[in-house]
This record gives C-alpha cells, sequence and structure tokens, in this order.
C-alpha cells in the first residue's frame, strides 16, 4: 500500500505564534528594570497582570522567559534572546507609529471642499470660520460648481469632502443628507405674476419660459424631476451658471425665476423681488455631503461633516 502524499498543514496566523506588542513591551521593562513589579508601574498595569501576560507569553513560545524570587526578576537565557527579538520588532513598531502620525498630520494640514454653488455662497462661510476656530492649523481650499462638477471632484479624489443639491446621492459617492432646502418661483414686482391672488400651477410653470440655472446643477435637477410629469420644463429663456447673474436677471423684469430659498432672503424682505405661490409640484430638495463609496471622511473632513449636521439641525 503505497504512502499517503505529505500534504503541509498551513500555519497558524502569525498573530497567533508571535506575542502582542504589550507583552513583547513589559518584557523590555522588565529587562531594563530587574523587576516585574517596577515594569507593571510604569506601564500602568497591576502585577497580577503583569506576570498573567508573562506567564502567557512563555505557553506561547514554549520557554521560561522570566525567573522570579524575592530579590526581584531576572531573565532566563531564553529570556535574554527573546527579549533582543522584542526589542528590534518594538523599535520597528516605534517606526510604524511615527510614519502613521506623519500621515495623519499630512492629512490634517489640509482640506479639499468642492461645493455647489449656493452652499458654497449661502451656507459654507460659517461652517468653516467654525471648523477653523476647532482647527486653526488645517488649510483649506474651496471648490465652487454645480453638483455635477462636485460629484466629478469628488469621485477624481480632487477633493476631501463635497457638498451637492439634489434629489439623490450621485453613483459612486457615499452621502448624508445634512439638511433641506426648498426652491422658489421669484419675479419683479412689477410682472403680472407678482399680482396674481391665488398659486400658479405645475403646468402652468412646466409651460412658461423661464430663467433658470444650467443643466447639472442642484436646481435645475430638482425642477426638471419636479415638472416632468408635466411635460417637463419649457425652452428656458435664460440659462445662467450664477446665482447673482440670475438675481439681477429677475430684479431687471426679464422674467420668472426658479432659485434657493436661501438666496433671495434679502431681495424679498426689500420687495425687490417676489415671491409666486406654486401648487402641484414639489420644490423641496435634500442637502447632502458626499465622499468616495466604501470610505469614511476623517481628520477635518470628519470634523466638517459634524459641523455641517450641527448647525442645520
Amino acid at each position: 500500500m503505497a504512502d499517503a502524499p505529505f500534504v503541509a498543514r498551513p500555519a497558524a496566523p502569525l498573530a497567533h505564534r508571535v506575542p502582542d506588542l504589550g507583552a513583547l513591551e513589559l518584557l523590555l521593562a522588565v529587562a531594563r528594570l530587574g523587576s516585574l513589579g517596577r515594569a507593571a508601574r510604569e506601564l500602568g498595569i497591576t502585577q497580577p497582570a503583569a506576570s498573567s501576560r508573562i506567564r502567557a507569553m512563555e505557553r506561547l513560545l514554549g520557554v521560561a522567559l522570566v525567573d522570579r524570587s524575592p530579590r526581584g526578576s531576572r531573565l532566563t537565557d531564553a529570556g535574554s534572546l527573546v527579549t533582543d527579538w522584542a526589542r528590534r520588532v518594538v523599535e520597528a513598531a516605534e517606526a510604524f507609529d511615527a510614519g502613521a502620525r506623519a500621515l495623519r498630520g499630512r492629512r490634517d494640514s489640509r482640506l479639499r471642499v468642492a461645493a455647489s454653488m449656493t452652499i458654497a455662497e449661502y451656507l459654507l462661510p460659517g461652517w468653516l470660520i467654525a471648523l477653523h476656530r476647532a482647527r486653526p492649523d488645517t488649510a483649506v481650499s474651496l471648490q465652487a460648481g454645480n453638483s455635477a462638477a462636485v460629484a466629478a471632484r469628488v469621485l477624481a479624489h480632487e477633493s476631501d469632502l463635497g457638498f451637492v443639491e439634489g434629489p439623490e446621492a450621485p453613483e459612486g459617492l457615499d452621502s448624508a443628507v445634512i439638511g433641506h432646502d426648498r426652491l422658489v418661483v421669484i419675479v419683479a414686482p412689477g410682472h403680472p405674476w407678482a399680482r396674481r391672488r391665488g398659486p400658479i400651477d405645475a403646468r402652468e410653470l412646466a409651460a412658461t419660459p423661464l430663467i433658470l440655472r444650467e443643466p447639472g446643477s442642484g436646481t435645475r435637477q430638482v425642477l426638471d424631476a419636479g415638472l416632468a410629469p408635466y411635460g417637463g420644463v419649457a425652452e428656458p429663456l435664460l440659462e445662467l451658471a450664477s446665482t447673482t447673474a440670475l438675481k439681477a436677471a429677475a430684479v431687471s423684469g426679464a422674467g420668472p425665476c426658479v432659485l434657493s430659498e436661501l438666496a433671495v432672503g434679502e431681495e424679498l424682505a426689500a420687495r425687490r423681488l417676489v415671491r409666486v405661490a406654486v401648487e402641484g409640484v414639489r420644490l423641496r430638495r435634500d442637502l447632502r455631503a458626499v465622499w468616495p463609496a466604501g470610505t469614511r471622511p476623517a481628520g477635518p473632513a470628519r470634523d466638517l461633516l459634524t459641523l455641517t449636521r450641527g448647525a442645520l439641525d
């Protein structure tokens, strides 16, 4: 009968065969101080816990490491050899820790933010002031654009955190809803809609040429989705990429405009613009923080995300 072929058993994972870093640090302290009790005090653990850790390490390695006596603790020959190895492991761990701290420091020294125009103009300044108080040494750069451009920057890892408006998170990004906004229809005081007693309906809004943000903006996405059941938006009267330009066009009487409620507070209060009631269409939208899918914001990005949630709550 032929011998069965030899099959090597896979070795247990290294973590199950090598003492943990805490045990190695304890052994080095015993070697340096000559006392298990003094080593325990230096590391902030009890002597029974230190004794238990040494015994567990001896069982794992299969050799005695420390001779204990009333006069103190002395390393065995095997213990001296293991201590030499332990010193190299601990030194490597210290180098690893120093490198990790340097990486965190480099990460925490800057924050690249991308935000949609509305959020960049009306919400981010306050958030960034609060972040500067918490992290005065972090340099922040801000890129403003429409929601599609913001998503592209975050997907390309050109921004650490993005803020967009719209009905859902862009593909490839994880998100958190940080607040809500509402779109409003505004006109100059001389426009016929400013004198209407009742609201306009969604069908009339859809059929009217409007002053609008460009495709890809969060404002346009919400309006397109809301008016889709009524044939979608009519051919725009004007398409502008700037909130300031949109408001100026509306104030001039060029036509009705759809903008964020956040952007027109001063103009409505001063009666330079008039808000027109609309029925039959949902113009509420989510404000979202976004970041690459499968990751989590860390360092300054995490802190800014926390600040945004607190501010809008």
